[in-house]
């Protein structure tokens, strides 16, 4: 399998990660991901890695993550999210590992998710993320977590 190619999000992805967005997280700020890709944070997109066998799916969207700055050195991973048809297949650690790498000159970077998304608390804590405080009724619906990692 050829491995996932990552770039920076461009006004005409977002169509496509609006859909990505829809299908894969239940609450996000609606404005967010607009005024992230017109340059207030940092959008990554994980582009689709058949486009070597089918051209139609070249430079085409999977996965993106949205990073926006949380203080002098500190980053916030406001969202990450992969096609469902997409999930499981090292293209949201393959983001992850971008991003990280984009955010070499910050000393923390810091996210939430949902106290009781099992699978999300296992991706963040494989990759190096320590658990901060559990943030009560955090979303609508339910108490978040607070993680961070050292950069």
């Amino acid at each position: 399998m050829t491995a996932t190619a990552v770039r920076e999000a461009r006004p005409d992805d977002l169509p496509r990660l609006a859909a990505i967005r829809a299908a894969s997280l239940r609450e996000a700020p609606p404005r967010l991901l607009d005024a992230a890709v017109r340059g207030v944070g940092l959008v990554l997109v994980a582009t689709d890695p058949a486009a070597e066998t089918d051209p139609a799916a070249e430079g085409v969207p999977i996965g993106y993550a949205l990073a926006m700055r949380d203080g002098e050195r500190v980053a916030y991973l406001a969202e990450l999210a992969v096609v469902p048809g997409h999930r499981r297949r090292g293209h949201g650690s393959t983001l992850l590992s971008a991003l990280l790498a984009r955010l070499s000159d910050h000393e923390v970077l810091r996210l939430t998710t949902r106290a009781d998304d099992d699978r999300a608390r296992s991706f963040y804590e494989s990759a190096g993320f320590d658990l901060v405080r559990t943030l009560p009724d955090h979303y609508a619906d339910g108490d978040g977590v607070l993680y961070e990692r050292n950069l």
